[in-house]
């Protein structure tokens, strides 16, 4: 509009330093990194019509630089059939447009589901096509789920805590905690207040997790992962105006 100045994104400069051999190309931004700021786009259509469309995310550092840019890909059928139990691969982008991270989610039947092969799961690779670690639910729903984050060769390495509403319905901010192993907390994801309006009449969502800054960036990659996942499990669902 005339009179207002157009806001530039800024971008994460890249790490000057060299990354480890172990790091994957694209997550060295990691590596300078304790926590992440996730922001969904609101689309238009979806908010006009409820016509369900792939998601879109910004993903910023605590500076409010852009560190990734995130794409659903899925199919337009599964997407209004299966809603948030819908397969789909998550294409993770640095400032440069080139694909550094994939998530793939198989289909799934959910929580309700008590065969431990039909409950979520989702595997992260980086760069696309090399495994790096998965998440899985280790609970059905009559004891409310938590998520294992394991490592390549499927360890379990950190454990997320679901809030006991799922989806915070006495909290605006609902948090999941990240713990070891043996209890010690390690990290947090926890949803956004978004604001009135866009809570009620969209799915987008704000999100942010937090991890210490020493802790392998492959983990920090897995709960990146997490994070999503969790989006599609407990915030997908299109809010109604009742």
């Amino acid at each position: 509009m005339p009179g207002q100045e157009k806001v530039e994104m800024q971008w994460m400069p890249r790490p000057e330093e060299s990354a480890p051999s172990n790091c994957p190309q694209g997550l060295e931004y990691l590596l300078l990194i304790d926590q992440l700021l996730v922001h969904q786009k609101i689309e238009l259509l979806e908010l006009m019509t409820g016509f369900e469309t792939e998601n879109k995310y910004v993903v910023k550092n605590s500076l409010g630089q852009q560190v990734y840019y995130a794409k659903e890909v899925s199919d337009c059928a599964t997407r209004q059939c299966c809603g948030p139990n819908r397969p789909f691969q998550m294409q993770i982008t640095d400032n440069a447009g080139k694909e550094v991270m994939r998530l793939d989610r198989p289909f799934r039947c959910g929580f309700q589901c008590c065969c431990e092969t039909q409950r979520p799961f989702l595997e992260v690779q980086a760069p696309p096509g090399n495994p790096i670690g998965y998440v899985k639910s280790e609970a059905c729903a009559c004891v409310w789920p938590t998520f294992l984050l394991l490592d390549l060769n499927m360890q379990p390495i950190l454990r997320i805590h679901t809030p006991c509403c799922g989806v915070g319905c006495c909290d605006c901010s609902p948090k999941y905690p990240v713990r070891s192993m043996d209890g010690q907390d390690v990290g947090l994801i926890q949803k956004q207040w978004s604001g009135l309006t866009k809570e009620m009449f969209t799915d987008a969502d704000n999100f942010g997790v937090s991890f210490p800054m020493d802790l392998d960036v492959k983990m920090k990659g897995v709960m990146l992962g997490a994070l999503f996942l969790i989006d599609f499990l407990f915030f997908e669902t299109q809010k109604q105006n009742h």
